[in-house]
């Protein structure tokens, strides 16, 4: 058996590197529940949400503009409710958050699906580099104001990556979060995925002694826009081997759908997934007390911003 074929194999979940969100919701049934969902308009954030409302979940979903969202949602059901969040938009955020809490509805999980991947030249927005701001600090803003919106049973979903490690050596620089030293694509990349992560774990001990969950998870490695702000040559490489070496985006759905949505996870909390089985992290994802400086300085960030 090739090194390839052994990779590919299902694990102890019974599902693994080839399944699909179909494969991994067949004999599951949502009805009655309601999900949110950022970057529902393409990607693995539009497969998500497509097969969750198969399911029959009502899909809450989240794109840049309205009309982005609604164009998407219509693919979901007429019930699904489209939502405009720009995640590095704080204004945008809390617009989403306040949307979202005046229809009243429980959300029984939220996945944190949308980011940017990897900008080729250091972008600053309200003084914070932006794949830091727009993946993991509109991600936090985003579930910590709709807390109070969570059914008892619900389940928080971070997108992370096997990226994370990719993040500067010390993990989350907080002496240098903007990169003003030495800027590098895939170590700011990084340490968003990283604290995507660390988000999770650290709102997992919040969630500790309820029935609510939050765990983080690795999709694959994907050819889909995430790629778009990347060099060019890289889009090109990404390309040319997607056929052969990466992941389809049904198959890269699978585990943020195989979290959110399988039945024998209702008291799994606190882990990261890779290929739809609970996997192992870099030593700083594992580090409870960078997960909770975290915290705390992305609740500073937040109350800084405009």
């Amino acid at each position: 058996m090739s090194v390839v074929s052994m990779l590919k194999r299902p694990g102890e979940s019974g599902f693994g590197y080839a399944s699909t969100a179909e494969d991994v919701t067949k004999d599951v049934v949502l009805a009655g529940k309601h999900v949110l969902i950022t970057g529902v308009n393409s990607g693995l954030g539009h497969e998500t949400a497509r097969v969750l409302a198969l399911r029959g979940a009502r899909i809450l979903g989240a794109a840049r503009t309205r009309d982005k969202a609604q164009e998407a949602c219509r693919d979901f059901g007429a019930e699904a409710v489209p939502l405009a969040c720009e995640l590095s938009d704080p204004a945008s955020v809390r617009a989403c958050v306040a949307q979202v809490s005046t229809l009243g509805l429980p959300l029984d999980a939220i996945i944190c699906n949308a980011g940017i991947m990897a900008l080729p030249k250091r972008t600053l927005v309200h003084g914070h580099e932006l794949q830091f701001l727009t993946n993991h600090i509109g991600h936090f803003m985003l579930v910590t104001g709709l807390l109070p919106a969570l059914s008892q049973t619900a389940r928080v979903v971070v997108v992370s990556s096997g990226a994370h490690h990719s993040a500067p050596r010390a993990g989350i620089q907080f002496d240098d979060l903007t990169f003003e030293r030495k800027y590098s694509p895939w170590a700011a990349y990084g340490q968003s995925k990283l604290a995507n992560l660390l988000f999770a774990r650290a709102l997992a001990r919040r969630f500790a002694g309820t029935l609510r969950t939050a765990n983080a998870l690795h999709p694959g490695v994907i050819a889909t826009q995430l790629t778009r702000h990347s060099n060019p040559v890289l889009r090109l490489v990404w390309n040319a081997v997607s056929p052969l070496a990466l992941k389809s985006v049904a198959q890269g759905a699978a585990t943020q759908c195989y979290v959110a949505a399988r039945p024998e996870l209702a008291a799994v909390s606190g882990e990261y997934f890779a290929d739809c089985n609970i996997a192992s992290t870099s030593r700083h994802g594992r580090d409870a007390a960078m997960a909770e400086r975290l915290w705390d300085v992305s609740e500073q960030i937040v109350a800084g911003l405009p």
